[in-house]
């Protein structure tokens, strides 16, 4: 899974460093023609296409080195990774786009109402304008294309120069066709064409830069769309077990999406069922934001369907204790609680007691209608115990099945085990019972099994029965 994961990443830092450094060439290359024909010509059109392409240049070198570093991993100075350098990159290509657009604008206005300049015309401003065309038609799908794919703000920056570059250039063409027809037949408002023209390219890449400003800021400032947080909120909402998103927070660093969220879920689930949820809403976050870096935040909650049982049993298991055997009675419309709870061992009776009576003013606190509790404390053992076998086993073992005989529901038991702990003998066995009674009927019937067996062997005082179900009792 690592091995395939690093494979992809390295494809992609190949591919967008070549598609980059492909598009440098292709700037260079354009910009140097237009230039010398823009010089040769006199043509502010000219001037100002090369000015732009001269733009994308220093844009597409930025690109160049932003994917370069932004595809390093993170590291101690820079724990999210480096992708926020694209979206740097960018943020300086704007304002290169801007700085030529007023000085395209001004040059333009001064060469219509102060001082006019005579363009010499030729051929081969034309072809260059088309060559120009067809290059940036080229490179911007080129570019687009690895953009979307690896969703990168810098190629998507460098990919929207090429194509404003197009606009610009038919813009540039139109005006050079229109100001020598102008001076081919002497319309003197037609050689204003030119200066008119470049002021149209200035306008586009203002246009474009706006454009692609408000996108760069929003990335810095680490703005999500908010469809997008609303999409990733449903999504981790209808995730089953989650009872709702407390915060969500998410920011994008490159081509890399972040997500921060507080989960409230259930306080009955245990460490193994929370982390099966963890795994569920952080697969719900990246169906919407594909290989997101997802970290998930849970809290304990208490749920809708809770009984008091459950209240109470949360309580214990807050307090890091071992409840059984809770009971809960109605006494003139009011609860009393009796409970059995584990303590170490090596705890002393003022422990003990001290620690049983916090846990019972909590359920006090947390549950009004319980008037009292009452707690039997239990030494949980900390040592592993070797029983010993018993000469009279079999004596024993055969008061336990008389015992079971007198129950019509117990079907059979097996695998009985007899031992002696210390002063006491410990019995265990399996208790089989129709696979449709209910777990309450189970209790009372493995309880009168215990009593009696106990009448009849008094030296038993541990008992462990294990009830199961017909269909699984492979040994009647």
């Amino acid at each position: 899974m690592h091995a395939t994961t690093a494979t992809t990443s390295s494809r992609a830092r190949s591919e967008k460093r070549s598609v980059a450094m492909v598009s440098v060439l292709a700037a260079s290359v354009m910009t140097l023609l237009k230039l010398i024909t823009g010089l040769l010509t006199g043509s502010l059109g000219m001037l100002s296409d090369a000015a732009h392409s001269g733009i994308d240049l220093a844009g597409a070198g930025l690109t160049f080195l932003s994917v370069r570093v932004s595809d390093k991993p993170a590291d101690e100075d820079h724990p999210y990774g480096h992708g926020k350098i694209e979206n740097v990159s960018a943020f300086v290509e704007t304002f290169l786009m801007l700085a030529s657009s007023i000085w395209i604008t001004s040059e333009a206005v001064r060469r219509i109402f102060v001082h006019s300049v005579a363009i010499h015309y030729s051929f081969w401003p034309l072809l260059v304008l088309l060559l120009s065309i067809g290059v940036d038609l080229w490179r911007s799908r080129q570019l687009l294309a690895v953009a979307n794919k690896y969703r990168s703000q810098a190629l998507e920056a460098d990919a929207l120069h090429f194509a404003s570059d197009i606009w610009s250039t038919v813009a540039v063409f139109i005006g050079l066709c229109a100001s020598w027809l102008g001076g081919q037949f002497h319309i003197s408002w037609l050689r204003l064409a030119d200066p008119i023209a470049a002021i149209c390219v200035s306008m586009m890449i203002l246009y474009f830069s706006g454009k692609l400003a408000y996108r760069t800021v929003a990335a810095l400032v680490d703005t999500v769309p908010v469809e997008t947080r609303h999409r990733v909120l449903t999504e981790v909402r209808h995730t089953p077990g989650v009872l709702s998103v407390d915060q969500a927070r998410m920011r994008r660093s490159g081509n890399s999406y972040f997500a921060d969220l507080t989960l409230s879920l259930s306080r009955q689930s245990t460490f193994q069922h929370t982390e099966q949820l963890v795994k569920e809403a952080t697969e719900a976050v990246q169906r919407v934001l594909p290989d997101a870096d997802v970290v998930i935040h849970t809290v304990p909650r208490p749920g809708i369907a809770e009984s008091i049982f459950d209240k109470i049993r949360a309580i214990a298991a807050r307090n890091n204790v071992v409840l059984h055997d809770v009971s809960v009675q109605s006494f003139n419309d009011k609860l009393r609680v009796e409970q059995h709870i584990e303590v170490a061992e090596k705890m002393t009776l003022r422990e003990a007691h001290t620690f049983v009576k916090l846990i019972e003013q909590e359920i006090r606190d947390e549950l009004p209608q319980i008037e009292s509790v009452l707690t039997h404390i239990e030494s949980e053992p900390a040592t592993i115990e070797r029983p010993l076998s018993v000469a009279t086993d079999q004596t024993i073992e055969k008061h336990l099945r008389h015992a079971a005989s007198i129950l019509p529901e117990i079907i059979d038991i097996h695998e009985v085990v007899v031992g002696r702990i210390g002063d006491g003998v410990q019995v265990s066995c399996h208790c089989t019972l129709p696979d449709n009674m209910r777990m309450q009927r189970v209790h009372e019937v493995i309880t009168a099994l215990e009593d009696r067996f106990k009448v009849e062997c008094p030296e038993a005082n541990r008992v462990l029965i294990h009830p199961e179900p017909a269909t699984d009792n492979h040994h009647h």
